[in-house]
């Protein structure tokens, strides 16, 4: 049984989410698994169970959210940190509060942080489809509005990403330059959300408008990365290219990943945002989900029931 230790809580976990961090570490990719055996799971919430030295901001039995310590959280029991471990308001279910600490997070601070997004840009989302694609689309609105363009790596899947709030979405195949300024009236992008590693680049360079920021938060294909490009192209274009690591934020701002969660969790307990979630029934459907999400096959956001009450009104 995990033991808390200085600065942590343990967690009686209700609900875990599931992200592609896990795949890309299961698959063997290189820095996501710090050690061997890796045990997934990034995201929880749950009720606390034991506090350790020095917390005091929490009591056993409080809802809570939580980045957990290192994976681990696709378990009955999870460690997490204190300062990573924020209260679940009042009515916001275990199943959107597990999607929270990365999924919806990821994608506040993706287009906030990151992106500097501002009211009436236009942002262009590889992956549209997926977990941190549907959560950036209902946050767009939120934050002042846009146009919201995106591509999918199957054709079959754009359908979901227009549901989930897209204006226009491509089959990755088919989204060109010519294409992407089309569905943008002709004008360039102002944010791209790139998960792809350096594979888009190009595309999302020539897409770029004056002053633009593209954002590359992940490598989906698990390739080798490609040079940045000429810092000339930067400059004329006035474009900025910055890096987005979640991880990263977890190790040097944590404050910044806790804030953001707190934003989240507030925005759908006032009823502003709502994300619909495909609920697991228990850990034996884990290992084939993974499969869809390695394969490019899964869609929207995951999250596996751990508690018995992970989903009420559920039998």
């Amino acid at each position: 049984m995990p033991r808390p230790g200085r600065g942590e809580v343990t967690v009686d976990v209700a609900c875990a989410g599931l992200n592609f961090m896990d795949v890309m570490a299961r698959r063997g990719d290189a820095g996501y698994a710090s050690a061997w055996p890796y045990r997934p799971g990034l995201e929880i919430a749950g009720t606390i169970r034991e506090l350790g030295d020095g917390v005091t901001q929490f009591a056993v039995g409080d809802r809570v959210a939580a980045v957990t310590s290192s994976g681990g959280g696709l378990a009955e029991v999870a460690t997490a940190p204190a300062n990573l471990t924020i209260a679940v308001p009042e009515g916001v279910p275990a199943a959107t509060a597990a999607a929270t600490p990365l999924g919806l997070a990821t994608a506040l601070l993706l287009l906030s942080d990151a992106g500097r997004f501002a009211p009436d840009e236009t942002v262009l989302v590889h992956s549209a489809s997926g977990g941190i694609g549907t959560a950036v689309a209902k946050l767009v609105p939120l934050l002042g509005g846009g146009r919201l363009i995106g591509t999918v790596g199957r054709p079959e899947k754009a359908d979901a990403a227009r549901k989930a709030g897209y204006d226009v979405v491509l089959p990755r195949g088919e989204a060109t330059a010519d294409s992407l300024r089309a569905a943008n009236g002709g004008q360039g992008i102002d944010v791209v959300l790139d998960p792809l590693g350096t594979t888009a680049l190009a595309l999302d360079l020539d897409v770029a408008a004056t002053g633009a920021r593209v954002v590359l938060f992940g490598n989906a294909g698990g390739g080798a990365l490609d040079a940045l490009p000429p810092a000339g192209r930067l400059i004329g274009g006035n474009i900025s290219v910055t890096g987005f690591s979640h991880r990263g934020l977890v190790a040097g701002a944590p404050h910044r990943v806790a804030a953001a969660i707190a934003k989240a969790l507030a925005l759908v307990a006032e009823g502003n945002l709502e994300v619909p979630v495909t609920e697991l029934v228990d850990l034996a459907d884990v290992p084939a989900t993974h499969d869809l999400m390695a394969q490019g096959q899964g869609a929207g956001k995951y999250v596996v029931g751990l508690g018995r009450d992970a989903f009420p009104g559920r039998k």
